[in-house]
């Protein structure tokens, strides 16, 4: 580690404090998505920012139509830029979300709270992703204020978005489609023991089976919606099996996957149903054809059904995310990365490289061919953290290691590789 490295490291120690209480106020805002009444959250990260001596903050507030047609109530996104030097050189990006899945039940602690017992810091969205953009904040801070900044050519853009449980459609899928972020690389939340370079697609579908109604009496003459609905379950859950056969190449992603997560339907007991949904998640393995899986499923659904005379059936596609990666480990991005890792987390021995099989916003900057990399706070997999379930924590000793880590890792970029 050179001395400018060493400099921005200590930066951090010394400002260890703040980063805490910055994260601290940042889980204290609840922002549930849904409900998704996220322009709260940003409004209250504008101005955090702006007090901690950004110059260039936007908050950017999203069009109240289109909100609304996400299923979310009210939403901004927030974007800083930081120029080094003459800010010719790279512009890197790092992003991360502030909404959150509702917390639930069976929490120990408050889930707003930002209560630190043990060293672990505990609330919802702390993991997910609430500690990647006060590490990412406090990771520019030290590149401004560390004294070394004379080194250093190019720009670096926060954005904070708030619609990553919705798909990112609005947040930085939106923010590069207007052009308002144009990075040459990108880096988006993530763990710290992993540099996450794939992730899994996905495909959301309603299926709607419509029959006809008839007194529970007389069954014949009605058309039993739920009994259609169930014939295309069978024939999903054998689908399902198949899915096993195609391997992924990815280390940390297996295969496709398929799961129906939820099912209404019927007007009562003693009437034949004359309607039944259900939702269906189908992931995409990274190089995964979309366009062929969806016409698997829905062959597989028109398939199950067609004999039943007087049926009516109706399958929307609700979500396609494109899988991300995976982006080639000699990248500079995964490069830089990876000796900092190596230099500040020795004791740890090699840093992880491997895709999950979930899917992030991280998807949004590789459909532009923008190098990106899943790099931030938490610990090895989701499950540690308890991300999405109650007593969701990290490690303080982590979120401090992530912010030198990615400081150092912007160092390296904008100094041209000089350190």
């Amino acid at each position: 580690m050179n001395q400018d490295k060493g400099t921005i490291v200590q930066w951090i120690d010394e400002h260890q404090e703040e980063l805490i209480n910055f994260l601290k106020k940042i889980v204290q805002v609840p922002s549930d998505n849904p409900t998704g009444d996220c322009y709260p959250i940003a409004a209250f990260l504008y101005q955090q920012l702006e007090e901690l001596g950004f110059e260039d903050v936007s908050l950017l507030e999203v069009d109240e139509p289109d909100v609304k047609a996400c299923g979310m109530i009210s939403l901004a996104n927030i974007v800083s830029r930081t120029e080094f030097g003459s800010g010719a050189g790279t512009n890197i990006a790092l992003n991360a979300h502030g909404d959150v899945v509702p917390p639930g039940l069976g929490w120990s602690v408050d889930p707003y709270g930002g209560e630190i017992i043990n060293g672990k810091m505990y609330g919802r969205g702390v993991a997910v992703s609430k500690s990647d953009i006060a590490a990412y904040s406090y990771a520019v801070l030290a590149l401004k204020h560390a004294g070394i900044s004379q080194q250093l050519d190019g720009q670096v853009d926060l954005a904070f978005t708030f619609d990553e449980e919705t798909g990112g459609e609005l947040g930085p899928k939106r923010l590069l489609d207007q052009g308002i972020l144009t990075p040459d690389q990108a880096i988006a939340a993530g763990f710290t023991y992993s540099a996450v370079n794939a992730h899994n697609g996905c495909l959301h579908f309603e299926v709607k089976t419509i029959g006809k109604s008839a007194h529970a009496a007389l069954p014949h003459t009605g058309i039993d919606a739920l009994e259609a609905t169930t014939k295309i379950l069978n024939s999903l859950y054998e689908y399902r099996q198949t899915l096993a056969a195609k391997k992924s190449s990815v280390p940390g992603i297996d295969h496709p996957t398929l799961v129906v997560g939820l099912i209404s339907g019927g007007i009562n007991t003693n009437v034949v149903p004359d309607e039944c949904t259900i939702r269906v998640d189908r992931r995409l393995i990274p190089g995964e054809d979309g366009v062929q899986a969806e016409a698997e499923f829905r062959s597989v659904v028109e398939e199950a059904v067609k004999s039943i005379e007087g049926l009516k059936l109706e399958i929307r596609k609700i979500l396609h995310a494109e899988s991300f990666g995976p982006v080639p480990e000699e990248s500079p991005l995964i490069a830089a990365l990876t000796s900092n890792w190596k230099s500040l987390m020795e004791e740890k021995g090699e840093l992880a490289i491997n895709g999950v099989p979930i899917y992030a916003d991280a998807r949004h900057f590789y459909e532009r061919g923008i190098p990106t990399i899943m790099f931030g706070v938490g610990p090895k997999v989701l499950e540690e953290a308890n991300g999405h379930r109650a007593d969701e924590h990290i490690r303080i000793a982590d979120l401090v290691d992530a912010t030198k880590i990615i400081a150092c890792t912007l160092y390296d970029l904008l100094a041209g590789g000089k350190g």
